[in-house]
């Protein structure tokens, strides 16, 4: 792992210098873990900002960790200093907001001043409102740290992917666990809770969404996990949105039958549309290969299940799901944006048929890699067969 974090780290500075940027103050938890591999109350911090890192381009990287919980980072290499935070939020500081903001600012801009210059230009990902301008206030340059952060994360090294396939491989043993447990009679709150169980159980972080449905609640997506009782033949539609083994995120998504009998052709039909959908875009990226060519080269959707159509069409992942974004060809004039495939990126390619007229729907994804030669599939759960036979 100290290959994998003295990667992180430079990847991140190595960003920093191309995008003119001295100082970086990072608040998202999972950025945080990227930057330094320090990991504490990941989800809490998602919405406290009561840890940070700063990443100085030449001088130190200083931990604000959470109070009393300096001793959690101690031996992490990829850190020259822990500091306790100051939490800057209403929450911790009530009608003194201001004040505390203003103080979190200046103590701030007097390390930046040191190690930095007293014009730097400074990063930042997600703080509060009131603390930017406060910070801004002390004379430095505040840009947004998204772009050079998610730039950094985009490309792999081979011990990452090393965590990759191990997050993966446990997520797969605890979706195996899912799919033997589906019965007509539980509920979908109760089958979700068995792979969060085999997830949790073999040291993976937690799972971002609830995303499992059955029946008609599969059209359209994005609907989470009821208390809603799985029915005899149903659909079952999940994608597993984990953030597994050493922070990685295991991305893929399934279709289950819940039988006893078998598939109707409707169901089938559905599946196979997915199935081929995902498969057909796998097929187009390669190393150089633009978004906007993917883009116009990617699968045409069937009319009927154009208007429900997965958001994406792919999309990065690494500690989560992340940069780029690939849309549908008739999304791009909107919302698209282009750049290159590399080697070693990590993409997930996107599925997601249903009728708008209603009935069920398939959500089917797979996680992969782009190498020298083409995409390779990360992801080896299977596919159902008695869903595609006799597509």
């Amino acid at each position: 792992m100290a290959a994998v974090r003295g990667y992180r780290l430079e990847r991140v500075r190595s960003q920093m210098a191309d995008n003119g940027i001295d100082a970086c103050l990072l608040f998202d938890a999972v950025n945080v873990r990227y930057a330094t591999g320090s990991r504490n109350m990941q989800v809490f911090s998602a919405r406290n900002p009561a840890r940070y890192v700063l990443v100085t381009l030449e001088g130190p990287v200083i931990l604000y960790e959470f109070t009393g919980c300096e001793h959690l980072a101690a031996e992490l290499e990829t850190i020259d200093e822990i500091r306790p935070a100051i939490t800057a939020s209403f929450v911790a500081a009530g009608n003194d907001i201001a004040d505390r903001e203003r103080l979190w600012a200046g103590e701030t801009a007097a390390v930046i001043r040191q190690h930095c210059g007293p014009q730097a230009t400074v990063g930042i990902e997600r703080v509060n409102a009131g603390a930017a301008i406060a910070l801004a206030a002390e004379g430095f340059a505040i840009v947004d740290a998204q772009q050079p952060v998610e730039l950094a994360r985009a490309i792999k090294s081979d011990e990452e992917l090393k965590c990759v396939r191990s997050s993966l491989r446990a997520t797969e043993r605890a979706v195996h666990n899912l799919r033997s447990a589906i019965e007509p009679g539980l509920t979908e709150q109760q089958l979700w809770s068995v792979m969060h169980q085999a997830v949790i159980a073999q040291g993976g972080d937690y799972v971002e969404t609830r995303l499992l449905s059955s029946g008609e609640r599969t059209n359209p997506w994005f609907q989470e996990a009821s208390a809603r009782v799985i029915q005899p033949n149903e659909l079952v539609a999940l994608d597993t949105d984990v953030v597994g083994c050493f922070g990685y995120y295991s991305d893929f998504s399934r279709t289950f039958h819940a039988g006893p009998d078998q598939p109707t052709a409707d169901q089938r039909e559905l599946y196979a549309v997915a199935h081929e959908q995902v498969h057909h875009n796998m097929g187009i990226i390669a190393p150089g290969v633009s978004f906007k060519e993917y883009s116009e080269k990617a699968w045409d959707i069937p009319t009927k299940f154009e208007a429900r159509r997965y958001y994406l069409s792919a999309h990065g992942v690494g500690m989560t799901g992340e940069y780029p974004y690939l849309y549908h060809r008739r999304d791009y004039a909107e919302a698209g944006y282009d750049g290159v495939f590399e080697p070693n990126m990590t993409i997930c390619v996107e599925s997601y048929i249903g009728d708008e007229s209603g009935g069920e729907g398939v959500k089917l994804e797979q996680h992969c890699l782009v190498t020298d030669e083409g995409l390779v599939a990360l992801s080896e759960f299977p596919f159902e067969q008695s869903l595609l036979s006799g597509a």
